[in-house]
């Protein structure tokens, strides 16, 4: 960015500053909202959760233009001019966020770097490790961002948000980042991103009877499918453990300092999978996931077992494995982030408040470990398993469920029931789609963006997170849990690989 745009954007931002006098106003007089169920939830001393935004950019980052780009859109927000005030006044404690003024100074971190450094990757992945031991006061806005200004091998430069987990969700806050952002072809336009489709009725040309013999079906095997996943649910908040296995942390795992590696690879493969199995994008992640802790628990349960022979040796892995991931999943009624991001954009609109904060429910999806003789047949599994999903209520009902037990039972009984459901599972999976096209971060083009989250009880959580023609994975560790979270990347990136060469050779035996 040069010096001329440098100045306008600070201009800009004074300019806003003065227009939207009124948000200082509101401030001043300290106006007040309850928190959500789920805002307390993640309040509760065993389920502190913040979530960590990785931003690779493209250039040098100049801090004075991200302040004067933070005063135009992000101190727009209300949650982001709000701190949490603890009430105890009365029968009840009641927690609400309430207005302040924002001294950016507090929230924008410039640490003084020495650009030439030695192992610049190691610094960064060193900094964000220590950002997971700092916990945040709450007399402020719980966010900030710390703008490294050092080379990497993917950047020339990472900002780092840090952003508590109660100020909302990562779809809620991957749509205000987005609005936050412009095409870096055309500085005026907002990103797009894919539409994912909901499942839902479609229009059929079949006769009335057909038509309603399929509706009275499917809506019998939602039922079926949804009674059978909040038994599990339940049976898993009560006493249902996953095995222990090398990849599940320990009691208190959530209090340890997490690290954060992430690796970028390539969306055409991806896409080559999806059309040539017939599936969608997460069928294929979710199934070269499970390819890869199949290799990495292979070897980690192989005492003297050869960790390159994966595909014709002897496995090493338990017979019966129960492996779950705990999955977020945004029940919003929209169907994907780009109406979001146009009315993050709106944020003082009361229009998007529906839109703002943590609208999710968990899924509970078993993971397929094995060693396969098709590497097809992993992407084959996590279809089948995520299709029987899709015709289930389980993530609406265990929002509502959580919603229904801390009015009854209150929010320590609540965490300590959704702690136990996490802490009998084995990791945290998500995925969010992101921009099709190169994005610039108030004029900084972006490289690579790689969110996270810690504070949950396991030691390892799977992110993937699409951007451009790139899907980055992010892992986040429990070091003591897995210290080569590195080869675990390299796992998933050679089974992305392994899966694809098996597309490509199908395809030529099936020409010859």
């Amino acid at each position: 960015m040069n010096p001329e745009e440098a100045s306008t954007s600070q201009e800009q931002g004074v300019a806003i500053g003065l227009e939207h006098q009124t948000d200082y106003d509101m401030a001043i007089n300290g106006e007040k909202e309850a928190l959500s169920p789920a805002a307390r939830l993640f309040h509760a001393p065993n389920f502190n959760c913040y979530i960590i935004a990785i931003i690779g950019c493209k250039t040098h980052i100049d801090p004075a233009v991200i302040k004067a780009g933070l005063r135009q859109t992000l101190m727009k927000h209300p949650r982001f001019s709000s701190k949490v005030v603890v009430d105890d006044q009365g029968k009840r404690k009641r927690i609400y966020w309430k207005r302040t003024i924002v001294n950016l100074d507090d929230h924008v971190i410039v640490p003084n770097l020495d650009p030439n450094m030695d192992s610049p990757d190691q610094f960064v992945e060193d900094y964000n490790a220590h950002l997971t031991t700092m916990s945040m006061d709450i007399s402020k806005p719980l966010w900030e961002i710390h703008i490294l200004n050092v080379k990497t091998v993917d950047a020339e430069a990472v900002g780092v948000f840090k952003i508590h987990h109660s100020m909302g969700d990562g779809v809620s806050l991957m749509s205000l980042l987005l609005a936050c952002t412009r095409k870096t072809n055309n500085p005026s336009t907002l990103p797009s991103v894919p539409v994912q489709k909901r499942v839902g009725s479609r229009t059929s040309g079949s006769n009335g009877f057909w038509w309603i013999f399929k509706v009275i079906w499917t809506a019998t095997i939602i039922i079926f499918n949804t009674l059978i996943d909040m038994i599990m649910f339940i049976a898993t908040m009560l006493f249902l453990k996953d095995i222990k296995n090398p990849i599940k942390g320990a009691s208190g795992v959530e209090q340890k300092p997490k690290r954060f590696v992430h690796r970028m690879i390539s969306m055409d493969d991806i896409k080559l999978l999806k059309n040539a199995m017939n599936t969608t994008v997460n069928d294929v992640i979710l199934g070269v996931t499970q390819a890869g802790l199949s290799r990495y628990l292979h070897r980690k349960y192989g005492e003297n077992g050869n960790g390159d022979d994966l595909t014709h040796g002897k496995s090493s892995l338990p017979k019966n494995v129960r492996l779950r991931a705990a999955i977020l999943v945004n029940i919003r009624p929209t169907a994907g982030i780009q109406e979001l991001a146009e009315l993050m954009g709106e944020a003082n609109d009361k229009k998007a408040k529906w839109g703002w904060g943590n609208w999710i429910g968990y899924i509970l999806l078993p993971f397929n470990v094995s060693l396969q003789d098709d590497p097809l047949d992993y992407i084959r599994t996590a279809k089948a398993n995520i299709d029987r999903k899709k015709l289930s209520f389980e993530a609406i009902l265990t929002n509502i469920c959580g919603r229904f037990i801390l009015y009854l039972l209150g929010i320590k009984t609540t965490a300590y029931l959704v702690h136990r459901v996490l802490s009998n599972t084995s990791l945290a999976f998500s995925n969010v789609v992101g921009p099709l096209e190169e994005i610039s971060f108030y004029g900084h083009p972006i490289e690579y963006l790689a969110p996270s989250v810690y504070g949950h009880p396991q030691a390892l959580t799977i992110h993937f997170q699409s951007y451009c023609e790139k899907m980055i994975i992010v892992l986040a560790v429990d070091p003591e849990v897995i210290p080569d979270a590195h080869i675990l990347l390299d796992d998933l990136q050679d089974s992305l690989g392994i899966i694809r060469n098996a597309i490509v050779h199908s395809k030529l035996d099936t020409m010859a």
